[in-house]
């Protein structure tokens, strides 16, 4: 799915000069968490949430030696910090370094740039104008929607070892020199040895989510110390 198929069409937008106890009411009214600004032009600007309006309240006064303090600090961030909790517009408050994409990003692409950058939405331009948001419930209705894998069962045994051996490869934390999965009437079993619970694990997880798979089971052992010694 891409995110064209994802976003929320249907926006509220305000301008960066929109006072802050406008925008207060307005998240509060329509029981959303955020809100584009974008300029006369249409193209996107900040975004305000719920984190910077509450971040109002949470700013303490500095105590007495405050501004001694200051001079070793992040004079950017201090500044920044001071305008968002005393600004009067949406311009002062607003979250402007945006992470966006354009309506061809997938969903897997857009959940990266969550992932990496910790945010929970991500503006969808094009021509860079703002014509929607893919929030993390868009995403968790794209998982619910995906198209379903094969039905268990229906897939050979061989295709299915094949299968589980090329995702082993894929992963890096995974000792194929010293695992060896075996398949019989869809159940994968792993035998060797295992590095880590932590690898053991997540080996099992990894073959569960091969298409067709009906079970799994585990026959690895904890990596004699003389392997370990050899690694």
């Amino acid at each position: 799915m891409q995110a064209r198929d994802l976003m929320t069409r249907d926006l509220v937008v305000i301008p960066p000069e929109m006072p802050v106890a406008g925008v207060a009411e307005l998240l509060a009214g329509r029981g959303i968490s955020a809100v584009p600004v974008v300029d006369a032009a249409g193209t996107p600007v900040g975004l305000v949430t719920e984190g910077d309006l509450i971040r109002r309240l949470a700013d303490e006064q500095p105590g007495p030696f405050g501004w001694f303090l200051g001079l070793f600090g992040d004079g950017r961030r201090l500044a920044e910090r001071f305008a968002k909790a005393h600004g009067a517009t949406a311009a002062d408050v607003m979250s402007r370094n945006l992470v966006t994409v354009t309506e061809d990003a997938s969903a897997e692409e857009v959940a990266r740039l969550m992932e990496q950058h910790r945010i929970r939405r991500v503006p969808v331009l094009r021509d860079g104008k703002l014509v929607g948001v893919v929030s993390r419930a868009d995403l968790l209705r794209a998982v619910l929607t995906a198209p379903q894998p094969p039905a268990a069962g229906t897939v050979s045994d061989t295709r299915l070892l094949r299968s589980v051996l090329d995702a082993m490869r894929e992963q890096p934390w995974v000792d194929t020199f010293y695992i060896f999965p075996g398949v019989k009437d869809a159940v994968v079993t792993f035998y060797g040895f295992h590095r880590s619970e932590e690898a053991r694990r997540s080996l099992l997880v990894l073959a569960q989510q091969v298409a067709g798979v009906i079970s799994v089971a585990d026959e690895t052992k904890p990596m004699p110390f003389f392997l370990r010694a050899s690694l």
